[in-house]
């Protein structure tokens, strides 16, 4: 099943160390077929207040975004962003197209 690597950043410091994490993270992309679905776009908000800038890459499976997540190329590349932003990141499992709202009452 797809998985997603989700991050709401707030507060980037764009500099030299933001730059080097952007040029090297698509690298450690690549071996766990991650790929961007969702980078740095201003949403058009609808409801509510939203602070921050949302990143969404998908990934194959839970293995491959576990994988990428805990490789050691991310992790070198990690405190580059950690140190220039705050926010949260998580892994969510998504579903596939045949999915409906009322899925979830199932698993309740």
């Amino acid at each position: 099943m797809t998985h997603y690597a989700i991050a709401n950043l707030r507060n980037v410091v764009v500099g030299a160390d933001i730059v080097e994490y952007l040029q090297r993270i698509d690298a450690t992309l690549a071996p766990y077929d991650g790929h961007f679905v969702v980078h740095g776009h201003q949403p058009e908000l609808l409801e509510g207040e939203w602070d921050g800038t949302l990143i969404v890459i998908e990934f194959p499976d839970l293995a491959s975004v576990r994988g990428w997540y805990d490789s050691a190329a991310y992790q070198e590349i990690l405190p580059l962003r950690t140190a220039n932003s705050d926010g949260v990141a998580m892994i969510v499992e998504g579903v596939d197209r045949t999915h409906r709202a009322t899925d979830v009452l199932a698993t309740s």
